[in-house]
């Protein structure tokens, strides 16, 4: 009976999954030095040099502070810097981040493989119908009305 009720509850299953691919991302992000999260940080810098903190924050869906912390961690590595713009902190790469870049979307095509190996289409299917969940769950007021009608044929949720 138990098993069922961890079978059907989204956050038992949601918490297990993240777990798992936690474990995977960090395999895979491991050769670059940071951490998969970090590295998205990296990443969103590689598209918008000089983007600010609460953009970061927005694009990454973190908070602020997790966002700072980030920011701290990759400036002791002098991976990042920032500089003030009037009241405005913006984030940049410095050349030793920027040299990262090339090893970084190998370790993210490294992820990407593992779980596509695994899962097959299924996974990018997944990944996507998961981030639609995620973006109406954070909607305010969400109700189960704003969540996508239920496939019958689907063994995605």
């Amino acid at each position: 009976m138990l098993e069922i009720y961890f079978k059907e509850c989204l956050y038992f299953s949601a918490n297990r999954l993240g777990r798992i691919i936690t474990k995977m991302a960090e395999d895979a992000f491991a050769a670059s030095g940071v951490s998969p999260t970090a590295a998205f940080l990296l990443m969103a810098l590689y598209e918008k040099d000089g983007i600010s903190q609460k953009e970061l924050g927005q694009i990454l869906h973190l908070q602020p502070s997790t966002v700072t912390r980030l920011i701290e961690k990759l400036a002791a590595k002098q991976l990042l810097y920032n500089r003030m713009d009037g009241r405005l902190s913006l984030i940049y790469a410095t050349d030793k981040g920027k040299s990262l870049e090339a090893l970084i979307h190998q370790c993210w095509d490294a992820l990407r493989e593992r779980y596509r190996t695994i899962l097959g289409d299924e996974g990018d299917e997944l990944s996507l119908h998961l981030y639609e969940v995620c973006n109406r769950l954070e909607q305010p007021g969400a109700t189960e009305a704003d969540l996508p009608a239920a496939d019958p044929n689907s063994r995605h949720l």
